[in-house]
């Protein structure tokens, strides 16, 4: 008993607070978010109309996924989770979905998304080992990533995949850390609630196993990897069949009919949707589109979408992130834990950019992905610890393209606010 009780002890720290400054970190931005998410689920019906199943702003898809969990095949297992979500802002509201069920699904949102940057700081900080004057500095800037933003207040799969992500890539560092293997039923419960909620990125959760100490020098060790694995996939799989009454021929009809329809969008040349959308929309907001939208039951209403950049700046910032990321992932070729964050982001980059699939709409996959910035700015910072002019001259770069980040994501949301006044 004594046993259980440490290792929920140990999982209670590792998802919440367990520090001062982590209870710091943690407050500002549930605080920060939440007058943000608060304001809008009051004030605003986007968050939550029962008239409007998608598309009411970047693409999210509220009411559908609120109601259902998504696509079957999509989102197998996200049907359950959001049955509690559901049921538990209906609770707050005493069982009307009106401004207090927006509230609670807003907070609920809030939560997920300051836990994740609370996650980011403790690998920045436990894992990377960086000072709190770099550590701070990164969180700021993830925290002002468009993705973070517009999740703190969106109930979406993608808001709780975030914090999925970077709790179990947290969880995984410190295993690799200690040269321990990740255990079964930690495995499991990855792979089930990961892929649950988005099926492709159950891949990432295996990702960390590949890494772990003498794994393909010793047969004991592979074959035990192996056993987790394949048990992991088995549960998952059996939680699938089951959600879906056993009917499997339907999840290969209906995937080939979504590929169909979001991977065959030509309307903007790929390589700006690239640039865009994919690494760009998720952190630096773009120009916004005004579109006339229609729920297919005579209802109405107005969305807004992300344009392509306009200017040569967003541009540059981009390239220049990027060139950063490149930078860290060669300085870090040799470290494990850098070796899964961009390996994990390769899976996203092959099945949005190279596949195409919702390369259109792929500002709105960031929580997939997003957190792979900081934490390999981190490692950036951390390879060059030794080297002052170097050091001195990321810091420059990195404090430059933070300003610019802050005043053009806040002049976005003022034009979002505008959009909310006007037609919510």
């Amino acid at each position: 008993m004594s046993k259980f009780k440490t290792k929920f002890i140990h999982f209670f720290k590792l998802i919440f607070p367990s520090t001062g400054i982590e209870l710091i970190v943690f407050l500002f931005f549930l605080v920060a978010y939440g007058y943000f998410g608060s304001y809008i689920a009051i004030h605003h019906k986007i968050i939550f109309d029962a008239r409007i199943p998608w598309d009411a702003y970047f693409s999210f898809d509220n009411k559908s996924i609120v109601m259902t969990g998504g696509s079957f095949e999509r989102h197998p297992l996200s049907y359950y989770f959001f049955n509690w979500i559901r049921e538990l802002a209906l609770l707050f509201s005493n069982g009307k979905m009106d401004g207090n069920f927006r509230f609670a699904l807003a907070w609920l949102s809030n939560l997920a998304v300051s836990l994740s940057v609370l996650q980011v700081f403790k690998y920045l900080k436990n894992i990377i080992g960086l000072p709190l004057i770099l550590s701070i500095p990164l969180i700021l800037f993830f925290g002002g990533f468009s993705t973070t933003i517009l999740l703190s207040f969106t109930p979406e799969n993608f808001t709780y995949t975030l914090f999925l992500l970077t709790l179990f890539n947290h969880y995984a560092a410190i295993k690799l850390k200690k040269e321990e293997k990740i255990p079964a039923l930690a495995l499991v419960f990855s792979g089930i609630t990961i892929g649950g909620l988005t099926v492709t990125n159950i891949v990432k959760v295996f990702i960390p196993v590949a890494f772990e100490k003498g794994i393909f020098k010793n047969w004991k060790k592979f074959g035990n990897a192996v056993f987790r694995v394949v048990f992991t996939c088995t549960c998952f799989i059996l939680l699938y069949l089951n959600r879906i009454d056993f009917k499997y021929q339907n999840v290969f009809s209906k995937t080939n009919e979504q590929y169909e329809k979001f991977s065959n969008v030509n309307a903007i040349p790929t390589w700006d949707m690239i640039i865009s959308y994919f690494f760009g929309g998720n952190i630096l907001f773009s120009n916004f589109i005004i579109r006339d939208k229609h729920n297919m039951s005579g209802y109405h209403y107005k969305g807004i979408i992300m344009d392509v950049y306009t200017s040569w700046i967003p541009y540059i910032f981009i390239v220049v992130l990027l060139a950063l990321i490149l930078w860290s992932y060669v300085k870090n070729f040799r470290n494990k834990s850098a070796q899964i964050l961009i390996i994990s982001f390769l899976a996203d980059i092959v099945i949005h950019c190279i596949m195409r699939f919702g390369l259109h709409t792929a500002f709105i996959y960031g929580g997939h992905f997003v957190f792979i910035y900081p934490l390999l700015l981190g490692w950036l910072f951390y390879s060059y610890r030794q080297d002052p002019k170097m050091l001195s001259f990321f810091t420059i770069v990195f404090c430059i393209l933070s300003v610019y980040l802050m005043v053009n994501n806040y002049l976005r949301m003022t034009e979002f606010f505008w959009f909310l006044k006007t037609y919510y």
